[in-house]
């Protein structure tokens, strides 16, 4: 039986269609990505299976209860650590994940072992009595994530759980999604940073205007880019660098220039590299570097969406 399961679901907002037909199955122990450009529908996706918004169309299933049926067993069975912060300031780490702990029934000695349990388990133990207020923005993170874990749900939802934070809270957050997992945790993972669900995820879904355009493990995806080679061409400065006139080299699909790397991706079929080289050179640019790159998660997403993940 699926943890989760979402069948021809259909979101409306007025007139426009946010979830067009969406069909998902998350089995126990995956760590399943959702990517999408803005606006693409995740957040509603989400929003859907954690019973905060209603829909117009489908079915939505959790641990085979419909969430429309037995709301509150679904609820009651899904830990949700939001892309906004909710956590109280005012109140210590501990009263923080006490309060949400109380909200799914927990009460008496079992209570203050789970969360003290949750604190150990995002490294927040030595904190229990400190306040947010003066945390840092990774220690409100993981105490978010503290929060959504005390009932020890089954299926634990991540909505770029990493968004602005730093990198030795980045790695702890991660480690952590990693041992969740491993403890039978089946989980549901947005995210912005396309290395952390290349890293993490055992099976991935793109969503593009409302519609799962790709659905597949890191593998089966980029089967579908076998067709492209990448080049990462290294340079001093970027500024004499122009990505409509690479694209006018035959064979180029796209570039993208980031800090002083240029990225191209190019049809396997078209050896352009040495036109490619040459654009460099003859517009007076050094080569400090020249590394292939094989198809990668990121090449999937801009061949099937046409935009970077964060435009």
């Amino acid at each position: 039986m699926p943890v989760a399961k979402i069948e021809n679901l259909v979101k409306k907002f007025g007139d426009a269609v946010a979830v067009d037909n969406v069909s998902l199955q998350i089995e126990q122990g995956e760590i399943f990505g959702i990517l999408g450009p803005n606006g693409a529908g995740k957040s509603t996706i989400i929003n859907v299976i954690c019973g905060l918004l209603s829909f117009d169309a489908g079915k939505v299933e959790i641990l085979g209860r419909e969430i429309k049926r037995d709301p509150v067993y679904c609820k009651r069975n899904i830990g949700i650590v939001p892309q906004d912060i909710a956590i109280y300031e005012d109140l210590s780490a501990f009263e923080n994940v006490k309060f949400f702990a109380t909200l799914y029934g927990l009460r008496g000695m079992g209570l203050k072992e789970r969360v003290e349990e949750a604190l150990d388990f995002v490294g927040l133990k030595d904190k229990a009595h400190s306040y947010p207020k003066a945390f840092s923005g990774g220690m409100k993170r993981r105490l978010n994530i503290a929060c959504a874990l005390a009932h020890r749900p089954k299926l634990i939802i991540m909505d770029e759980p990493t968004v602005g934070i730093d990198p030795q809270s980045r790695n702890h957050i991660l480690r952590s999604v990693k041992k969740l997992n491993e403890l039978g945790c089946t989980i549901i993972y947005t995210s912005h940073y396309m290395e952390e669900v290349e890293e993490i995820c055992s099976k991935i879904a793109i969503i593009d205007h409302g519609k799962v355009i790709a659905e597949g493990t890191k593998d089966e995806l980029k089967a579908i880019v076998m067709n492209t080679n990448g080049v990462w061409i290294t340079v001093d400065s970027v500024h004499q660098v122009s990505a409509e006139r690479l694209k006018e080299i035959k064979g180029v699909v796209h570039v993208e220039i980031k800090d002083n790397t240029v990225k191209i991706t190019s049809s396997a079929d078209i050896n352009n590299l040495d036109k490619i080289i040459l654009y460099f050179t003859g517009n007076g640019i050094p080569l400090k570097n020249i590394e292939s790159k094989a198809p990668d998660l990121e090449t999937v997403f801009l061949t099937l969406t046409g935009r970077k993940l964060r435009d």
